[in-house]
């Protein structure tokens, strides 16, 4: 057994070459560049939103109050008449990705904290480059792809969006695992 604070200095350095990896990838290549198409008719919903001054947060139209309602033809019309929509409202103003770039790299952190404690109560110092390696990639492709899927189930989002990304998960995983297997201790 290997303790998770053994693992510091390969939690931290897979957190910060994914941070910059996903980094490039999101910003420096086309590779997501498809995945939220520019609605044909974006200033007439704007301008039919904004009187409305919606709140941030996350809602679903038409929106039945029960299970009983959902099955109502009242309810059942107006999903027939459409637009059915789920929608992320975010707040008004100028984009600030500082609170978001916080976010993924402490997400990141918490991956590698996974990753540490399923490979270390495997693995024994001195472990085999490849069995850190498979522990760890697994351990961290899970956290960075499998709930990914859930909002293409759910929510219907895009399969090749969700593909993509999970691509990119597969990547940050790649990283992380060789990161954890240069990194395990030695004897």
């Amino acid at each position: 057994m290997t303790g998770v604070f053994e693992l510091w200095l390969p939690i931290l350095l897979s957190s910060v070459i994914v941070f910059i990896v996903s980094s490039i990838i999101h910003m420096a290549s086309p590779w997501h560049k498809s995945d939220y198409p520019k609605m044909a008719n974006e200033e007439k919903v704007l301008d039919a939103l904004r009187p409305l001054d919606i709140p941030p947060g996350e809602y679903m139209m038409p929106r039945p109050s029960s299970m009983q309602e959902m099955r109502s033809p009242e309810y059942l019309e107006k999903r027939n008449r459409g637009p059915v929509v789920m929608m992320t409202v975010w707040p008004k103003g100028p984009a600030s990705m500082t609170g978001n770039m916080v976010g993924w790299f402490i997400y990141s952190v918490v991956v590698g904290i996974f990753a540490a404690y399923i490979a270390g109560r495997a693995l024994p110092h001195g472990a085999a480059y490849l069995a850190v390696f498979r522990f760890a990639g697994a351990t961290a492709f899970v956290g960075y792809t499998l709930a990914l899927w859930q909002m293409a189930i759910w929510y219907r989002r895009s399969l090749m969006t969700t593909f993509k990304s999970t691509v990119d998960g597969l990547i940050y995983a790649l990283l992380t695992a060789g990161t954890f297997g240069w990194l395990w201790p030695h004897l």
